[in-house]
């Protein structure tokens, strides 16, 4: 008997020494990022010639906060912050009125053609976005939309919403699955028609699965580098990832690296906060979806 109650234990300290590599890894990149990140932002507050003479951290000359505000007015950040800030925000949006409809009448209803539809979307994310950029762009320049005004701003909202829209429907359909259909019955009794059940009902209770989406979709979005690159061929249009690579190659003629920091902070701590405050509401997202009906 007592050899028996002792077996569990043996096994659970075998599971967790089996677990030690995973954990001896994961708090060295945990450790490793903090480290990074902790040395940017301290290179954000010291001055150039602190960075090169490797005193970051130390602040021998005090904090200087006004590399930020440097950085926002005559580095351009402030441009460059807004414009990713609303194709992000256009973006999201639009992809949750699009595909959360989409993803419902996926999951709930029967049709021809409804497993080749959610092919089709799962097809569509293992296309590489460098594959179809030169069609894209010719299909553009043929319909007279590349310029440097409103219409590429618009060109590329519609990129954004239509490469994330087999991730999101897929993402949504998952969710929308595991969700009662009692809840719609009870409202089919009542004489609800489906659409109004739908936003009334079924939106609001797929909120955890909406903002998760959509945290993902911003990030995506936001740190987007390729198609802005290409599209977005103006200093007052180009995103986040765009102007700050325009700044680093700036750096050989101005050497203003603490104001280069600064930047890369600004641009940084929307996602960061963003991840920081609905951390729990992606965790709910991801693991939760409901009651299975």
């Amino acid at each position: 008997m007592s050899k028996q109650r002792k077996l569990p234990s043996h096994d659970r300290l075998r599971q967790q020494a089996a677990l030690l590599p995973g954990y001896v890894i994961i708090i060295a990149w945990v450790i490793f990022t903090f480290i990074l990140l902790g040395w940017v932002f301290c290179a954000s507050l010291s001055t150039t010639q602190e960075i090169f003479q490797g005193q970051v951290g130390l602040f021998p000359s005090g904090l200087h906060f006004e590399n930020y505000a440097k950085a926002w007015s005559s580095q351009n950040v402030s441009t460059i912050f807004a414009n990713s800030l609303v194709y992000s925000l256009i973006s999201c949006a639009a992809l949750i009125l699009i595909c959360a409809p989409c993803a419902y009448v996926l999951s709930r209803f029967k049709f021809t053609g409804n497993m080749a539809i959610q092919n089709g979307f799962v097809a569509a994310m293992g296309v590489p976005v460098a594959m179809i950029v030169l069609p894209l762009f010719c299909v553009i320049a043929q319909m007279h939309l590349v310029d440097n005004g409103i219409r590429n701003r618009l060109v590329l909202i519609f990129l954004y919403i239509g490469i994330n829209v087999p991730y999101t429907t897929i993402f949504l359909l998952t969710f929308f699955s595991n969700l009662s259909r009692s809840f719609e019955e009870a409202a089919a009794i009542d004489g609800c028609p489906p659409t109004k059940t739908f936003w009334q009902i079924m939106f609001p209770m797929a909120q955890p699965g909406i903002i998760t989406v959509t945290i993902f979709n911003f990030i995506n979005i936001w740190n987007e580098y390729f198609l802005s690159l290409i599209f977005a061929n103006s200093d007052t249009m180009r995103p986040v990832a765009v102007g700050l690579f325009s700044m680093i190659n700036s750096m050989k003629y101005t050497g203003d690296w603490s104001g280069m920091f600064a930047a890369v902070v600004i641009v940084f701590l929307p996602t960061f906060l963003l991840y920081i405050f609905l951390s729990e509401k992606i965790i709910a997202g991801i693991t939760a979806g409901g009651v299975k009906g």
